[in-house]
């Protein structure tokens, strides 16, 4: 599973939301700060046990991050900093929903293992970047050797969330406790997939 891959099939659902947002010409970066905004209050909500408008955040926090880009594409503007300024927001949003599920739900050594091993199976990526480059940058997006690569990861997450939220709310077994245990063991197999891919593919001393 990587829904990542078929992000192209999910355009049609919202790049007419991003069409709209373009034509009342929001700043992309304003955009970006309503997934960080929406996405801190999911946290809250988590907190409090407030599991549909939890669940609603989360959804809304998700959709700006996959709009903001499009918009910035459609202005024809994107800017390093947008770019920047979107991976500190996934971070920060995911660091805090996690953290407040793991912390609520299964127990604080739950929480920091789900964190820390999300913010790694993100982190990798820049580092690729930065020690074995990358084919090509267009309009802002990398196409990198990790591409594809890793079959869980931030859409898949987002997705368990709201499958186990749903659960929680029904009182099922299976609810939060379980999901965020599932999604930091699959976390934990994906990151694994990435650096033996690396290994396999960049693993060699190059010849001189």
């Amino acid at each position: 599973m990587n829904l990542t891959e078929k992000r192209e099939s999910l355009k049609r659902f919202y790049l007419p939301l991003a069409y709209v947002f373009y034509k009342l010409k929001t700043p992309p970066n304003f955009i970006t700060l309503l997934s960080i905004l929406t996405g801190t209050a999911s946290a809250l909500a988590y907190y409090y046990d407030n599991l549909l408008t939890a669940l609603l955040l989360l959804l809304l926090s998700g959709l700006f991050d996959l709009i903001d880009g499009a918009v910035a594409r459609f202005m024809e503007r994107p800017t390093k900093f947008g770019a920047v300024f979107d991976w500190i927001a996934d971070k920060w949003v995911d660091g805090l929903i996690l953290g407040t599920i793991g912390y609520i739900y299964a127990g604080p050594t739950w929480a920091t293992f789900a964190i820390t091993l999300s913010l790694l199976h993100s982190f990798i990526k820049p580092v690729v970047y930065s020690e074995i480059g990358f084919e090509v940058k267009i309009k802002g997006k990398i196409l990198d050797p990790l591409e594809g690569v890793g079959f869980f990861g931030r859409p898949e997450t987002h997705l368990a969330l709201a499958i186990f939220t749903i659960l929680e709310k029904a009182h099922f077994n299976t609810g939060l406790a379980f999901g965020l245990k599932l999604i930091t063991i699959l976390t934990a197999l994906s990151l694994l997939q990435r650096i033996f891919y690396l290994y396999k593919n960049f693993g060699k001393v190059e010849d001189e």
